[in-house]
């Protein structure tokens, strides 16, 4: 220097810290994001690891939720991403684990319906549940008339899900078969009457239907009507067997019997026609709570009051059963528990475990007013 005194020391040279034996670096070392990247070039795989002072393998393993890692390189590879900003590109990593991260819910009936009837709504609020925790993203496609069940059957057939959950299936539905065939996991909520798919969750409605009517029995009802649902769907077809064997069981005469399609419309028409055809029942039991409202409205029509002179049972206890006048006696069937279940077992399936072709959730019965 020129002053004479002694020269002033530079900054300290600090070495490069070693990688931790983990292979992570402490979080505090974790540098500001964009750091050594090219302007405006996002972050990569590559960039994460090496922030993480980990292999690209370990850090990609992290990413996918592998079990195979340390606590400690999970830990700085999550520092890493945070940090970066890095956004993982599902794209190519479904071209390596041949994923998409979604599952399609296909529910074979009208929107009008699927978005107006509670029990699509509570069965979707349990999927919807389940997958929350997994990361998986939920597609719905309502697939009731052609083409749209056309168009379904090519979209998830080409790949663009890893699963499909199927709802309210009829009779002729190809779906079920077409999907298994082509090797896309599959879990139904019920089945067709005619035939059982691979994999089924559902309610036990065979002993619902008994239940509704051994009420009805106990009540000291004696002329019995039941207003059946579809009988192309097994829920139909085995709440009928259910409340007829109930009713042969008693000893009584075989119930009349109108049909409907769960629909309030449909049990009003089905009401108004058993009335119209002789004398009145003294008890019946609906195959939906809202075929049970549309009875409720038949029976009021007819001058008939509702338990007094016709005990009336529904069946799936939604919430509507607690606004009518008298409140819905039902039969209660878990359907936000049905949602998530279907959806547990078809992660499952994707994930290649073994799992049980049956899944069959017990239904209750809920006595109130009008029975």
């Amino acid at each position: 220097m020129t002053d004479g005194s002694a020269p002033t020391a530079g900054p300290p040279t600090v070495p490069a810290a070693p990688p931790h034996p983990s292979g992570t670096r402490a979080v505090a070392a974790i540098r500001e994001p964009g750091h050594g990247m090219g302007a405006g070039r996002p972050p990569t795989l590559a960039d994460v690891a090496a922030l993480a002072g980990v292999g690209r393998g370990t850090a990609s393993r992290v990413l996918n939720d592998s079990p195979h890692v340390s606590p400690a390189a999970r830990t700085a590879v999550q520092a890493a991403v945070e940090a970066l900003g890095y956004v993982p590109n599902h794209a190519a990593r479904s071209l390596v684990t041949r994923r998409t991260g979604t599952v399609a819910l296909v529910v074979s009936e009208p929107g009008e319906r699927v978005f107006n009837e509670p029990y699509f709504a509570a069965i979707v609020r349990g999927i919807g549940e389940a997958l929350a925790a997994s990361g998986v993203q939920l597609v719905l496609t309502m697939a009731g008339e052609q083409p749209a069940a056309g168009r379904a059957a090519t979209y998830l057939t080409d790949r663009h899900v890893d699963g499909v959950l199927l709802l309210s299936l009829h009779a002729e539905d190809p779906l079920p078969d077409l999907l298994e065939a082509r090797g896309v996991p599959t879990v139904c909520g019920g089945s067709p009457a005619t035939r059982r798919p691979a994999y089924v969750v559902d309610a036990d409605n065979l002993a619902g239907g008994r239940a509704a009517v051994d009420h009805l029995v106990a009540g000291g009802r004696r002329r019995l009507a039941v207003l059946a649902g579809p009988q192309d769907m097994s829920s139909g077809r085995d709440r009928l067997v259910g409340a007829l064997d109930a009713a042969e069981a008693a000893g009584l005469a075989r119930p009349e019997v109108a049909w409907g399609d769960y629909s309030e419309e449909s049990g009003r028409r089905a009401m108004a026609e058993l009335l119209a055809g002789g004398p009145p029942p003294d008890g019946v039991f609906a195959a939906s709570d809202l075929m049970a409202v549309g009875a409720l409205r038949a029976l009021r029509d007819a001058g008939l009051a509702v338990p007094r002179d016709v005990a009336l049972v529904g069946f799936d206890d939604a919430p509507v059963c607690r606004h009518t006048d008298p409140e819905l006696t039902t039969v209660r069937q878990p359907v936000s528990r049905m949602g998530r279940v279907m959806a547990e077992v078809l992660l499952e399936r994707i994930a290649g475990r073994e799992v049980p072709a049956d899944t069959v959730l017990p239904t209750r019965l809920v006595v109130r007013g009008s029975a």
